[in-house]
């Protein structure tokens, strides 16, 4: 017997998020959903991961809108 986790980010990383999200809105659009400078000025993956892995609240919107985007 299996237990599957419940958990929608259960085996998914920070990078797979960000880069999902990328390639779904792009960075003008993430940028206007998610108001952090990471994703305006010089906007890509490797910076913005160096700051969302230090700001919890930043990474906790990105995540939230992650699994709103994959509960459709």
């Amino acid at each position: 017997m299996t237990h599957q986790s419940k958990d929608p980010l259960h085996g998914i990383t920070l990078e797979m998020v960000v880069s999902f999200l990328v390639d779904y809105y792009g960075w003008e659009e993430l940028s206007y959903r998610i108001n952090i400078n990471c994703f305006k000025s010089n906007p890509s993956v490797k910076s913005s991961l160096t700051f969302l892995r230090k700001t919890p609240w930043a990474r906790k919107k990105v995540e939230d809108l992650y699994i709103l985007i994959i509960s459709k």
